[in-house]
């Protein structure tokens, strides 16, 4: 028998923030489809609609507005959560929402840093707040998703990083805090996956290129090319999958003494122990050498490799030259991300946007 089965059908319910794409929604669909009832936190009324075209077997995927960088927009979620669970309770709160900005530091905006900290670590704690009055009531759990790259932090993550390493600590405390109250707390550490949150992280790279000084930029354009492509091209070859990710959520939402720590793919694993085990200088020689190398000397035997055609030119329209967009299955892709992109990045001259929180 499955941990999932310590669950019973329409028993539980359950919020997860950052369900419109990627890690979240594959996360929302699959719980649904195990019987619990999702609230599954969007941004936008099209990520709503398109989740409640959305069929479940067992039980309900319930799509609701929810911003985790917004204030009223948490408490609004809160009191929907509150009406519509009144016969179960509320089980459990997935903090999955997460923005990723890659950039060499000196260039990032302070603005730009402030909202990675908002959305992933600020918001994290803001939901729950909220949302812990109703986990004391049920004796139910708090589930915050960090990154692989909470262990070992490559360059050009850095602003990413600091948000990991600050859900992690927080993490602690608040599982220390919330024991004797009978509220678990848990972190979830998924390695690399493909999904949109890559395409995402290639496209502040370019706008915050665009904005940084010239010569500071040419400081570092060319290895911070070579690192994101190499990152990316990592992500894609990797093993672990969306439904990984899902798998693991829900058997820590099910386990009757829920772990500490989940690690998702044989990556996340690695760093923790790469962490223990290297020495910091070590370290840092080991990620100079670059991490294209060590995948070709030794490549993971279940890893996938790149057989998508697509290409994204930086400037112009996307072209398609072959496949469907492997991120998120259409013929255009609307996250300007390719599968085994290898077009150098070639910046525009054009404002540094906001960075909204969104599914991982």
């Amino acid at each position: 028998m499955g941990s999932h089965d310590l669950t019973p059908s329409r028993s539980k319910s359950v919020v997860i923030t950052g369900a419109s794409s990627g890690l979240g929604k594959a996360a929302a669909i699959h719980l649904s489809e195990l019987g619990y009832r999702v609230f599954a936190g969007v941004r936008t009324e099209s990520s709503a609609a398109e989740l409640s075209g959305l069929a479940t077997s067992r039980g309900e995927l319930i799509p609701m507005l929810l911003d985790v960088t917004d204030s009223p927009s948490i408490a609004r979620a809160r009191k929907l959560v509150e009406q519509r669970c009144s016969d179960t309770g509320l089980w459990a709160v997935v903090n999955n929402a997460g923005i990723a900005i890659s950039s060499p530091l000196e260039c990032v905006p302070i603005g730009v840093l402030r909202a990675q900290l908002e959305t992933n670590v600020v918001g994290t704690v803001a939901v729950s707040q909220q949302f812990l009055p109703l986990l004391r009531a049920t004796g139910g759990r708090i589930i915050n998703i960090s990154s692989g790259v909470a262990n070992v932090v490559p360059p050009y993550l850095g602003a990413y990083a600091a948000a990991q390493f600050a859900k992690e600590g927080l993490s602690d405390a608040l599982r220390r805090e919330l024991r004797p109250l009978g509220v678990s707390v848990s972190v979830l550490q998924p390695g690399a996956v493909f999904t949109p949150l890559w395409g995402k992280m290639r496209l502040s790279g370019d706008e915050i290129l665009a904005t940084a000084p010239a010569e500071i930029v040419a400081t570092y354009r060319e290895r911070f090319i070579e690192s994101l492509n190499t990152s990316s091209g990592l992500a894609q070859a990797s093993a672990t999958t969306t439904a990984d990710y899902a798998r693991a959520v829900a058997t820590a939402l099910a386990a009757k003494h829920p772990k500490a720590r989940y690690r998702v793919g044989v990556d996340s694993w690695g760093s923790a122990l790469a962490r223990r085990a290297v020495p910091d200088r070590l370290m840092d020689a080991l990620i100079a050498v670059g991490p294209k190398a060590v995948m070709k000397a030794f490549p993971h035997p279940g890893s996938r490799q790149p057989t998508s055609t697509w290409k994204r030119v930086i400037g112009h329209d996307r072209q398609q030259t072959g496949d469907k967009c492997p991120s998120v299955g259409e013929e255009a892709c609307p996250q300007g991300w390719s599968r085994g992109c290898s077009q150098p990045l070639e910046p525009r001259a054009r404002p540094v946007r906001s960075f909204p929180a969104s599914g991982r």
